[in-house]
């Protein structure tokens, strides 16, 4: 009992916003784990890891029984759902996925913005603990419980500015990363046939053309990004002006 009223002080507790100069090392961080073409399949994992984790909260909520998700080496995932084949609940499940890291970067910027930090760190944890009840394969498993591990690790021994240095890198990673697992998609869906993405099962259900909700995943995720960007960007102002003051002062 000590220890969860330990944990739960700690992920509660408020940390001061780190400097500027932070956010925008952050970002600068991020963008190297998300942009270059020979990390992008490592960082993708954790983007997998959201989009199937989507899949899954959306089947609960729609009330859908969720049979496992799965995780594979290549980057690539599987959530399998029983219930009715079509109608609103599948359409719901099959929209969660590439939805979802947008939708959690968005959610972590305004837990960053209220001073929980730490407490952002734990409800991935959390979320991570949620997943592992139902992932189905062994890669699965490793990933997960090492991604948790890692975090709870950062959560209890490093110390408050580098939590919240991690809290805004992995917000700055998801929010960047959302577009790119569509614009693969896209791509996928240019050289053939992609009949089993989401888009495409989307658009056997509704009759709207895959590539409609290619481009409406799309850019709802950039307009996440966008949107993200400019809640956290103030602070990156501040410190333009403050380095634009010492210049002036020099």
């Amino acid at each position: 009992m000590e220890l969860i009223a330990e944990v739960w002080r700690r992920a509660t507790a408020d940390q001061p916003p780190p400097a500027p100069l932070v956010i925008a090392l952050a970002a600068g961080i991020a963008a190297a784990l998300v942009l270059p073409r020979p990390i992008w399949p490592y960082t993708r994992l954790l983007i997998t890891i959201i989009h199937e984790g989507a899949h899954g909260v959306a089947a609960f909520v729609t009330g859908r029984r969720l049979e496992g998700i799965r995780l594979h080496s290549d980057t690539s995932g599987l959530t399998v759902s029983s219930g009715r084949p079509s109608g609103p609940g599948m359409v719901t499940m099959l929209m969660a996925g590439y939805l979802g890291p947008a939708v959690i970067g968005l959610g972590a910027v305004g837990l960053l913005l209220a001073g929980h930090s730490l407490g952002l760190i734990w409800v991935f944890v959390i979320m991570l603990a949620l997943l592992l009840l139902q992932i189905r394969n062994f890669y699965g498993f490793v990933v997960v419980v090492g991604c948790a591990v890692v975090l709870i690790l950062v959560s209890w021994y490093l110390p408050a500015p580098m939590q919240s240095g991690l809290a805004y890198v992995l917000t700055w990673s998801f929010l960047l990363a959302a577009p790119k697992p569509v614009l693969e998609l896209m791509r996928q869906r240019r050289r053939g046939p992609t009949p089993q993405s989401d888009a495409d099962q989307l658009a056997r259900l509704t009759r709207i053309p895959a590539s409609l909700w290619a481009g409406g995943f799309l850019i709802v995720n950039c307009a996440g990004l966008v949107f993200g960007a400019v809640l956290l960007l103030p602070a990156l102002a501040e410190l333009g002006a403050s380095v634009a003051q010492q210049l002036a002062a020099a």
